[in-house]
């Protein structure tokens, strides 16, 4: 069974065993503000959601990762949908998100509807990347 809930205080072990960039002070504030996700499988979690607002007003998600053994199974569709139905009910209707442009996760959110609409690279000393592709779709 597949269950889908807000982010819980209890899932931080899980939640940083995936989530390499979030601070932890940063984890508080979205389980507080309820703008994280956890998938779980048969009541073990599986997958996490995490966002913020782009520009204090677009849902932009910073990050989605189903642990390995569970990718390609659909849970990571299942997860934005779910948080594209959320931000919908809340009165949003766009969405955003961003991927490395070597990353293959683009292709992921093609597959769900976003379209390309930008991008930046950032050639600081110390902070370089390659390209940051923007995506967007309507909700």
């Amino acid at each position: 069974m597949i269950n889908i809930r807000y982010a819980r205080i209890e899932d931080k072990t899980f939640w940083f065993s995936l989530d390499k960039h979030l601070p932890e002070a940063e984890f508080d504030k979205k389980i507080r503000d309820k703008m994280g996700y956890v998938l779980l499988l048969n009541d073990s979690p599986v997958g996490i959601l995490r966002y913020n607002l782009f520009w204090d007003n677009t849902p932009f998600c910073t990050l989605i990762f189903i642990d390995r053994d569970y990718q390609r199974k659909g849970y990571g569709k299942m997860l934005i949908d779910f948080w594209e139905r959320d931000m919908k009910t809340q009165g949003y209707k766009i969405a955003m998100t961003s991927t490395q442009v070597d990353e293959s996760a683009q292709h992921f959110y093609r597959k769900t509807g976003y379209k390309d609409c930008g991008g930046f690279v950032i050639d600081i000393a110390g902070y370089e990347q390659p390209m940051e592709l923007f995506l967007m779709k309507a909700i």
